[in-house]
């Protein structure tokens, strides 16, 4: 019967009871129960902005009351250049798209491309980067040179390449998108992970599970991955708000989502710029605002996520105590509550007592 050890000094083991969907839920609402101040005001008015914005995205056929292309209703088609009303709350653009329904149906393709982009980027990167820090020697090698390579590159010119390499086998739609802005981040997530790895693995907990006989398979999976993915919550959330920015830049640029495949608010951007010269300010304001509320709280949420998990931030509360001070000349301490004890605090050290000198010198005297 194997023998599965708990505890180890070099460091935790995670417990095999629990399932790895349960310990990844169980890390990811942690900082939220650990937050406080600043941090925790971040965490929540970060989530609740993302969670309503994923909400409009999700009910986008409920909310909004045209498609994305529709260009008429049963009364005709729409006027052109309108400024907001009650009929088109946010007006309608030059191609006569009502601007409110382009925007809700741009948060649905802004969730599309940024969650399926995350997912690959994070499978890709932190696989890649566990076994390439626990196997080592060549394999190891190749893979943080190709890491090393595409991390130098920047970003947006990288995202426009992929996006041309495979337009013409994927289309001009979401799943290009989602391509472009996983090859910009894999490497950050490769990186972080191969590193914690690379120290981690040298941990007694991992030398006892070798020695119990534990595969390679199970110590990655089971001993090193929670213990080596404790910043990427922190760096998905960042990199969220920056997979929107780059999936507006590459739609304003015109190596985006297609018009004829869905809404997009940085293309909506590209198409409003003749707009405000001639005082049309609708058609960008509202695209506009909604990348810039996105990417705030996407922001709040990767900022007070760090805030909470990295040490070097992290604020300790000092807790006020009593020490209970020394009569002169004895080691015997007086009742706590004392006038003499109140308003020290953990961690400053020894407390001056009036008079304690004084009593001691008196005492050698003696």
């Amino acid at each position: 019967m194997a023998i599965t050890p708990t505890v180890q000094s070099g460091g935790p083991i995670t417990s095999s009871r629990r399932s790895l969907p349960g310990r990844v839920a169980a890390m990811i609402a942690t900082p939220y129960r650990q937050s406080a101040g600043v941090a925790r005001a971040m965490l929540v008015v970060g989530t609740v902005l993302t969670v309503l914005i994923a909400l409009v995205a999700v009910f986008a056929p409920l909310v909004a009351p045209y498609d994305f292309d529709q260009v008429s209703d049963a009364g005709g088609r729409f006027p052109k250049q309108a400024a907001p009303s009650g009929t088109h709350l946010f007006g309608t653009s030059v191609q006569t798209f009502d601007v409110f329904s382009r925007v809700v149906w741009g948060a649905r393709t802004e969730l599309k491309v940024v969650v399926l982009s995350l997912v690959l980027t994070i499978v890709i990167g932190v696989v890649l980067g566990l076994v390439a820090g626990f196997v080592g020697g060549w394999l190891d090698r190749v893979l943080v040179l190709v890491m090393d390579a595409l991390f130098a590159f920047p970003y947006l010119l990288l995202a426009i390449v992929v996006a041309f390499l495979l337009s013409d086998s994927l289309g001009g739609g979401v799943t290009t998108a989602a391509a472009a802005i996983t090859a910009v981040y894999i490497p950050q997530y490769f990186r972080v992970v191969r590193n914690s790895t690379v120290s981690a693995k040298q941990a007694t907990y991992v030398e006892a599970a070798r020695a119990l006989g534990a595969p390679p398979r199970t110590i990655m999976s089971r001993y090193l991955f929670t213990n080596v993915v404790q910043s990427v919550p922190v760096i998905a959330t960042l990199n969220a708000a920056d997979a929107v920015g780059t999936l507006a830049a590459l739609g304003f640029l015109g190596y985006g989502i297609q018009p004829t495949e869905a809404a997009e608010w940085g293309y909506d951007l590209n198409r409003a710029m003749d707009d405000a010269a001639s005082g049309i300010w609708w058609t960008g304001v509202f695209p506009g605002l909604a990348i810039v509320v996105l990417v705030m709280a996407l922001t709040f949420v990767g900022e007070g996520l760090n805030e909470t998990l990295n040490p070097t931030l992290r604020v300790r509360r000092l807790v006020p105590v009593v020490l209970p001070p020394r009569k002169p000349g004895t080691s015997a301490p007086t009742p706590a509550g004392s006038e003499a004890g109140k308003g020290a605090r953990s961690g400053d050290g020894p407390v001056d007592r009036p008079g304690e000198e004084l009593a001691g010198s008196e005492e050698g005297a003696k």
